[in-house]
């Protein structure tokens, strides 16, 4: 996909050009019409709280739910001023038909992919390897991107067809995934390591998907959808809000839920002051600590 570096001084001057004093700017206000992966949920909440800080006037309404669902449903016609999905494919897909504006896509986010289990349950499983030796796995459908890249690691690891054998609860998208190990009714699931780190109480990270497996980076990327049914007001809104997203403020919130922040060529670590570059290996620990130690968050 076309990837743009997160510049967050341009990104507030676009915000601020839009909120500001200036005559042929219109006032963002109105009803913003906002999809969102699943795995994006609570940190989406607090930068929902945060922008309305700054912009009251905007209704933000959420849709959250697979990124292959909500492309679906743009594609089906339902109101969408702006898609933050957690795979590039749905979001290419969107481009590639008119219906997501290309200049101002931009690759924020990225995640891990961790196999977890019940808090304290009893499983032979030790790491992706031998997954197979659980009775059962809840995993995510094919259309949705934890499970797509749920299966690329089994792929690449050559234990495709032996997980198939397995007794698979397969969820719509990644949250289902989480519940059903979170409450034990599975043995062993696939999710984000953001997932795993909302419910830290609940669920133990078995293993990350390693690194040689999950050759597709993890990337979220968010753009501005073409909504024609919405006013001059809402439109600016739309472009605030994606501005926003690309702020300090932002990644501090997005750090807080282990989100690990892209720029450019580089991954940038999110934390109280939303600088810093990580190497993968340095983003890999700070994930780690961050499961370990986060216990709100989706």
């Amino acid at each position: 996909m076309k990837k743009k570096a997160a510049v967050f001084m341009t990104a507030i001057a676009a915000a601020a050009l839009a909120a500001g004093n200036v005559q042929a700017a219109e006032e963002p206000a109105g009803e913003l019409y906002v999809f969102i992966a699943a795995s994006l949920s609570n940190a989406m909440e607090d930068i929902q709280k945060n922008f309305n800080e700054i912009y009251p006037d905007v209704e933000i309404l959420y849709n959250a739910d697979s990124s292959g669902t909500l492309q679906t449903q743009i594609e089906e016609g339902s109101r969408c001023d702006v898609f933050f999905s957690a795979a590039a494919k749905q979001m290419d897909e969107l481009m590639e038909e008119g219906l997501v504006r290309e200049d101002s896509v931009v690759d924020l986010l990225e995640n891990k992919v961790v196999l977890i289990k019940p808090a304290g349950g009893e499983t032979k499983v030790t790491g992706f390897e031998n997954i197979s030796d659980a009775k059962n796995i809840a995993l995510a459908g094919e259309d949705v991107p934890v499970g797509q890249y749920a299966r690329e690691i089994f792929t690449n690891m050559g234990i495709m067809e032996d997980v198939e054998s397995m007794e698979i609860n397969e969820g719509k998208n990644v949250t289902e995934v989480l519940a059903a190990v979170s409450e034990g009714s599975n043995e062993v699931g696939v999710v984000y390591a953001t997932d795993a780190a909302s419910v830290a109480g609940q669920v133990e990270i078995i293993a990350e998907a390693p690194a040689e497996a999950l050759k597709t980076p993890v990337l979220y990327p968010v753009g501005l959808t073409e909504d024609e049914e919405a006013c001059e007001a809402e439109a600016a809104a739309a472009e605030a809000f994606l501005a926003y997203l690309q702020s300090d403020e932002a990644a501090d919130v997005f750090g807080e839920y282990g989100f690990a922040i892209c720029s450019g060529d580089e991954e940038t670590s999110a934390g109280e002051d939303g600088t810093g570059t990580a190497s993968e290996t340095e983003t890999s620990e700070t994930d780690a600590e961050t499961v370990s130690e986060t216990g709100d968050a989706e």
